[in-house]
């Protein structure tokens, strides 16, 4: 062949190359947030669609039981074995079987049945957290969602803007001012942060006695939002983060503690125990999960305790926090769930058709159906009333 024509079938042939270099390292967990037209048709088109499942509902038997039992065996990562954030869906995944696939890329389904099965979480907190993942930084067409790090494209030039593989996401799901990970801005959000950790022992022995609790809770977190402002230029509690920020910390209280303690050892983990979630991501030995469905028990006390509302750092300067409610918060719960629609989720799809389209919508009801009961939000449609256009 011609040296001219050699190139000129080359040149033409480089976008197709381009886009099969996508699809080959594109996997099915990742978010297709971002990808431009092109990109995201011929991805659709390698990928294997799935019709998303309705959710599971409450656990038939609700008590505490042992959920460290032999047909659950901790088991260390593999390669290709991805963590992420949560210590408590690590865990999970570590005891693999029938709570997480060890791999740690699971469906919404199996996550909302783990983390009730794994931790007795109440089914409409299970709900709400699996979803605004999936929506925020789950794969809507197959329906997979990572608990884990962010997946690296190579030899992508320009680089695809979001691809993530999962809820490390930064300014998604994972934020700002997490008890035992650093923040985005210093290079690693997912990773067990051993010095934080030693400060969470810390406020744990000055506050709760050797405890963490719900005071720990309190203080730690007023705590970490200060250091956050202090040092990072990019801190952002606003929007979603502020929710998600109090929230988590009320978890170990009240998952992590071994159901059968009752008293005044209710809801006071020890450190051994913390260790094993937070750094090891397994059961303590024996572990029982909470004696009955566990929600956010003492969000209120905690954010009662040293009140901060939802804003950011400049992105520029250190000690530069400004409140903004323009996106919600833990204190409106209403305009959070409007804004977390209509802006944050549409921001990440603004025109989606066919099958993305229509596993939005279902996404979106699982999500209105998840809030909690008695908020009497009006549900908002940000791509109109499912099947109203847009399925082409």
């Amino acid at each position: 062949m011609p040296a001219k024509i050699l190139i000129k079938v080359l040149v033409l042939a480089a976008p197709l190359l381009q886009l099969a270099s996508v699809v080959s390292g594109f996997p099915a967990h990742a978010s297709l947030a971002g990808l431009s037209g092109r990109d995201y048709h011929y991805v659709v088109s390698q990928l294997e669609a799935k019709v998303p499942a309705p959710p599971p509902g409450p656990l038939d038997f609700n008590g505490t039981k042992l959920v460290d039992d032999p047909e659950h065996p901790w088991m260390p990562l593999q390669p290709g074995d991805v963590r992420g954030p949560c210590p408590g869906l690590n865990t999970l995944a570590s005891h693999g079987v029938s709570y997480l696939p060890r791999n740690g890329v699971a469906t919404p389904v199996q996550m909302i049945q783990a983390v009730q099965e794994g931790f007795n979480m109440e089914n409409f907190l299970a709900r709400f957290t699996t979803y605004s993942a999936m929506l925020l930084d789950g794969n809507l067409v197959t329906d997979l969602l990572s608990i884990g790090a962010k997946t690296s494209l190579t030899g992508r030039d320009p680089p695809l803007p979001a691809l993530a593989g999962g809820m490390h996401n930064h300014g998604t799901f994972e934020g700002d001012a997490s008890l035992t990970r650093g923040d985005a801005f210093f290079g690693d959000n997912h990773s067990f942060n051993e010095t934080l950790f030693e400060q969470f022992k810390d406020f744990s022995n000055r506050f709760g006695n050797g405890f963490y609790n719900l005071t720990v809770a309190a203080e730690l977190r007023f705590h970490r939002i200060q250091q956050g402002i202090a040092t990072n230029p990019q801190f952002s509690i606003a929007g979603f983060r502020h929710l998600t920020a109090y929230a988590e910390v009320t978890f170990p209280a009240n998952l992590f503690v071994d159901g059968r303690r009752e008293g005044c050892m209710k809801g006071q983990l020890d450190m051994l125990s913390a260790e094993r979630f937070f750094r090891d991501m397994r059961f303590p030995p024996g572990f029982f999960r909470p004696a009955k469905p566990t929600a956010t028990e003492g969000i209120d006390a905690v954010l009662a305790a040293h009140p901060v509302q939802p804003g950011a750092n400049d992105g520029t300067s250190v000690d530069s926090f400004t409140v903004d409610e323009s996106l919600g918060s833990l204190l409106d719960y209403c305009g959070f769930y409007t804004q977390f629609v209509n802006t944050t989720i549409r921001g990440l799809y603004p025109n989606p058709t066919g099958v993305l389209r229509k596993n939005l919508d279902m996404n979106l009801q699982f999500f209105f159906d998840s809030l909690s009961p008695g908020s009497n939000c009006t549900q908002v449609f940000p791509y109109g009333q499912p099947g109203e256009g847009g399925m082409a």
